[in-house]
């Protein structure tokens, strides 16, 4: 047993979370992107109340979503050029400024200024997840703990997206409708400015190469591994709105709530396996697998059982997600050109939300015209293309990226 692998019979995870500054960092990347899971259902309740409309509300949303998308590589080029701390600090006050606005400027009434706040809410969200996994290798010694520490950062995210509008509607009940973008804005800058202070993200600065204007996307086999992930993204967006018409056309719209979140414990509870399966020789093939793996957990749902047989199923096919999310982060880390892994880090994530939307809005069509089988169908086919685009070596043979995927774990 090596010693980087456990320490006194621990397992990763647990060396992971024992490690100094981990318990701090993972809590406070997870507090300070909780406004990601909160700000959605919160604009929506808040124009809502006001006596606007879904299609304003849609609308509102889709603004931040885009803006963060759009802006979250710029961010990361910014940061791999510069230090983590001062653009968090920076990108927090704007966003929970920006997120205030919003809650007391009355979107209904003075729609444009509601529309600015949103874009520059979600143009200004702090990049605590690519600066995290920036992070990773200077906190955690050994790369079989490493990459625990990428399937558990995988996993984790699962909570942001269910804890997120439980806490939105929490703040709603106590205070009232603008309370859940204020929560929204208290919790982002306080979880950014908890990370931003603390010793690795301060001391961390960007490596000094040579730059270059398409940044990672320069990188062999890099702009592949970005559309493998869209295809993910696509392979989420579609279950969760297919299960939802899948729930109303059994019946029982509100089963769609608990199909979903047993998707995420899959998620969840697939996460925290993987942490105890070491490094691959090759990582480009284990993502393959990986990715096979997550098509075929989703091939039983084309089947569209009864509800009871849904429930097991729904929380299979969320398995297989942490694992491929953690095994691209660990690829694109041996993929990424010198001084660009925040950003490359950010591309994966706008990526995954392009897909995730496309995988949505496709749904919605196939509900209107056709059936929630052929979503899920759409969400296989999805997840199948990911294998596809997998195929050809992503890591060319003899280049310094494969050799510095293969090396031992040791």
């Amino acid at each position: 047993m090596n010693a980087d692998q456990t320490l006194s019979g621990r397992t990763p995870v647990g060396v992971v979370l024992r490690s100094r500054h981990v318990p701090r960092l993972l809590s406070a990347s997870l507090i300070g992107r909780l406004p990601t899971g909160m700000a959605p259902l919160a604009i929506l309740l808040t124009v809502r109340d006001g006596g606007g409309d879904y299609r304003l509300a849609g609308f509102l949303i889709a603004l931040y979503a885009a803006s963060a998308a759009v802006c979250g590589p710029v961010m990361g080029r910014l940061i791999d050029r510069t230090r983590q701390a001062p653009a968090l600090w920076v990108s927090a006050s704007v966003s929970a400024a920006a997120l205030l606005v919003l809650a007391f400027a009355d979107p209904v009434r003075s729609p444009a200024v509601g529309a600015i706040a949103a874009v520059v809410a979600g143009a200004a969200t702090p990049q605590l997840e690519p600066c995290l996994r920036v992070l990773w290798e200077h906190v955690v010694v050994g790369e079989r703990n490493v990459r625990a520490a990428f399937s558990l950062d995988a996993a984790t995210q699962e909570l942001i997206f269910v804890t997120g509008p439980l806490v939105v509607l929490g703040a709603i009940a106590v205070a009232g409708p603008a309370a859940g973008l204020v929560s929204a804005a208290v919790l982002g800058f306080f979880g950014a400015a908890w990370f931003a202070t603390a010793r690795p993200a301060r001391v961390w600065r960007g490596t000094r190469v040579e730059r270059h204007w398409a940044g990672p996307l320069r990188g062999a086999g890099v702009l592949r591994l970005f559309a493998v992930l869209v295809c993910v993204g696509a392979t989420i967006g579609v279950f969760t709105v297919g299960i939802t018409g899948y729930a109303e056309a059994a019946g029982s719209q509100a089963h769609a709530g608990w199909l979903i979140a047993l998707n995420a414990a899959g998620a969840l509870a697939g996460g925290i396996g993987y942490t105890a399966v070491g490094a691959a020789h090759r990582e480009d093939r284990r993502l393959l697998v990986l990715l096979a793996l997550l098509a075929a957990g989703y091939l039983p749902l084309v089947l569209t059982p009864g509800i009871a047989l849904m429930f097991p199923l729904a929380f299979l096919s969320g398995c297989a997600l942490p694992a491929v999310l953690a095994s691209a982060f660990a690829l694109i880390a041996r993929m990424a050109p010198d001084g660009t892994l925040t950003e490359a880090h950010a591309w994966m994530i706008t990526s995954f939300g392009v897909g995730n939307a496309i995988g949505s809005a496709l749904a919605g069509t196939l509900l209107d015209v056709a059936s929630a089988r052929s979503a899920f169908v759409l969400a296989t086919a999805a997840a199948a293309a990911s294998v596809l685009m997998a195929l050809p070596h992503l890591l060319r043979p003899g280049t310094a990226a494969q050799r510095r995927s293969a090396r031992p774990d040791s």
